[in-house]
């Protein structure tokens, strides 16, 4: 009498599954729900940033519309960045993320799924710091304030990208804070938030091109500016969300079933 052994379910890899990457978002979105001092986090702290600078530059508000916009693209990545590798690092010391990769789920599966939780969230913390800015703050833009909340979503979702990423190479929720210098510091002084980056050493000019955050900024100045979508806008908006996807991708290339 033969017996057949049935092979254990394969995970998916490759082109990201609808309902297992939807599965995944709705898990991560109910675990945060009961965490709120992240949401607080991603939420709340960019409008309170943004308030403190309004009054901090109260005396002179030409100051607060010349750099306002630039950090309503800054302060969402940065806070994206840092909660969604302390987030994902949570998923793996914990053994959640070896307990989801030996189900039918791939690693592109998990990574969009996050990538959409976050995602969502995203949309929240922009739409409210933008709002805030222009509406109740005065900062003044030339053109429409929704081209200010699209460079802030993709900012954030850039952001997410980049935590995702470097959570692969962090044992601890104090190594994955510690990548924060080496990920988000250079390309906030180099971004032309501090200084114009045609003013910039050839050199530093040269490793600012290379950079997301500098078209980020440079996007926010375009809307500034301009009345109308120029074709620098458009430029930076590309380099912006296919700075994101990239590192999305090489995020679920370096996704590992176990951590060190």
């Amino acid at each position: 009498m033969s017996t057949t052994t049935q092979a254990a379910p394969t995970p998916a890899s490759g082109t990201p599954n609808a309902s297992r990457t939807t599965a995944t978002a709705a898990r991560v979105l109910r675990q945060l729900r009961h965490d709120p001092r992240t949401i607080a986090l991603m939420i709340l702290v960019p409008c309170l940033m943004l308030v403190l600078l309004r009054y901090v530059f109260d005396a002179s508000p030409r100051t607060f519309d010349t750099i306002g916009a630039s950090l309503l693209g800054v302060f969402p990545l940065i806070t994206m960045f840092l909660v969604t590798s302390i987030a994902t690092l949570r998923e793996r010391t914990s053994g959640t993320l070896e307990r989801l990769l030996a189900m039918p789920l791939g690693k592109a599966d998990l990574i969009a799924g996050y990538a959409l939780a976050f995602g969502a969230l995203a949309i929240v913390q922009s739409a409210l710091a933008t709002g805030l800015a222009v509406w109740l703050l005065g900062l003044d833009v030339t053109g429409s304030p929704w081209l200010l909340l699209l460079v802030a979503l993709l900012d954030a979702l850039l952001g997410t990208a980049l935590g995702l990423f470097v959570s692969a190479f962090a044992a601890s929720e104090f190594q994955a804070v510690q990548f924060m210098p080496a990920v988000i510091f250079p390309q906030l002084l180099l971004c032309g938030l501090f200084a114009p980056r045609s003013d910039m050493h050839p050199v530093l000019e040269a490793v600012s091109d290379v950079l997301p955050m500098s078209y980020a900024v440079d996007g926010m100045n375009e809307v500034l500016h301009h009345s109308d979508i120029t074709a620098t806008f458009v430029r930076d908006v590309l380099v912006v969300a296919g700075c994101a996807v990239l590192v999305l991708g090489l995020g679920a290339a370096t996704l590992r079933r176990r951590t060190a």
